[in-house]
């Protein structure tokens, strides 16, 4: 089966070359920001933006965060199954 990824381009406007597991800190930055975030279960998503910026977000159940991020928090963060969607 060809790989349709093989000669693409990465960008911003397309889909992720991963999914991240996500264990939030407080401390620790992702070695890749995030395009975006996926939760499988909804809550509270407390967060460094990629503008540098603290921000808390509600989500629902498999909901997404269309934001550039650098670090989930643990403080503050009740969302679980948390995924950061890369381009590399």
């Amino acid at each position: 089966m060809p790989n349709p990824f093989e000669t693409r381009s990465t960008s911003l406007s397309g889909p992720g070359t991963d999914y991240v597991p996500v264990t939030p800190d407080d401390q620790a930055e992702f070695a890749d920001t995030a395009v975006a975030l996926f939760v499988e279960t909804g809550g509270a998503v407390a967060f460094v933006s990629q503008a540098g910026q603290d921000r808390v977000v509600q989500l629902p159940d498999y909901g997404f965060l269309a934001c550039g991020v650098r670090r989930v928090k643990a403080t503050g963060t009740t969302a679980v199954g948390i995924h950061a969607i890369i381009v590399t």
